[in-house]
């Protein structure tokens, strides 16, 4: 957490507010997150316009000028908007202000989050180069993740989490987009054939899609960029339902810890 869903929710409402604005200060309060955030900010970024606000994976790009603001929210950040005289919070890390009076704020109590400038394309910086399809463009095909899976032993669970394969699928709908699928989480991905890849393609985009209209999932203190939860959570099949009857044959929902990850699926459903 957050995950595709929770990022691209982020954008969506931030993207009004901040494209073609003019960034007027940068505050850095804590340097030390997963990476130190790129020095000299405020010199870098003051006076500069947002072109866009794109989202690649899990990383949200501040496109502005001949370079971009890679922001990450790690494992607990959130990004939202604040009026230029609310106080800062003990884990709020970084702000950038607008000149209509706004600031976009990280709170990131774990400090796993990332805020870096890259000048050039930010999808040639080394933590984006090497990432894999977009799950909700065309560039995800059943061909795609056919032929990449033909020499994996490992579960289709952690095949589908790995970002070179799939941009920015996590943990959640992972689950969530298996049990759609009817497909076991414990699954070899080379035993999965063409036909299955095909439907797990078509509900890997629906189950984000979905997600992303509900706002995503709210299971901690994610909230979106207006500080609302989102209710995506209240439509899980499997994920943190562990013992509960499956919503679609009642057989109990099992939970066990697949590469270091919680993992849910309904056995009757899935094979």
């Amino acid at each position: 957490m957050p995950e595709l869903p929770e990022v691209e929710t982020t954008r969506r409402g931030l993207a009004p507010h901040v494209c073609g604005a003019t960034v007027t200060g940068v505050v850095v309060r804590n340097r030390a997150l997963r990476q130190p955030v790129t020095r000299n900010l405020a010199r870098i970024l003051s006076g500069r316009r947002i072109d866009a606000l794109e989202r690649r994976a899990k990383y949200l790009l501040f496109r502005a000028g001949d370079g971009s603001l890679i922001v990450h929210l790690g494992m607990s950040g959130r990004l939202w908007l604040v009026n230029a005289n609310t106080p800062p919070a003990r884990h709020d890390h970084f702000d950038l202000a607008f000149g209509n009076g706004r600031i976009v704020r990280l709170r990131d109590p774990r400090r796993f989050g990332l805020v870096l400038w890259h000048r050039g394309d930010p999808l040639m910086h080394k933590l984006l180069r090497e990432i894999g399809p977009e799950p909700l463009s065309a560039a995800l095909t059943a061909e795609w993740l056919y032929r990449q899976t033909r020499t994996r032993s490992g579960a289709i669970k952690n095949a589908l989490m790995d970002s070179h394969l799939v941009a920015g699928v996590g943990n959640i709908y992972a689950n969530e987009a298996l049990f759609r699928a009817r497909i076991n989480p414990k699954l070899p991905a080379r035993r999965i054939g063409l036909a299955r890849y095909a439907v797990l393609v078509d509900k890997i985009r629906e189950t984000l899609t979905e997600a992303i209209e509900a706002g995503g999932s709210s299971l901690r203190d994610y909230v979106n960029s207006a500080g609302e939860a989102g209710f995506f959570q209240n439509r899980f099949f499997v994920y943190g339902r562990g013992g509960d009857a499956c919503l679609t044959c009642t057989t109990p929902i099992r939970g066990f810890v697949l590469g270091q990850r919680a993992t849910f699926y309904c056995p009757r459903c899935q094979r």
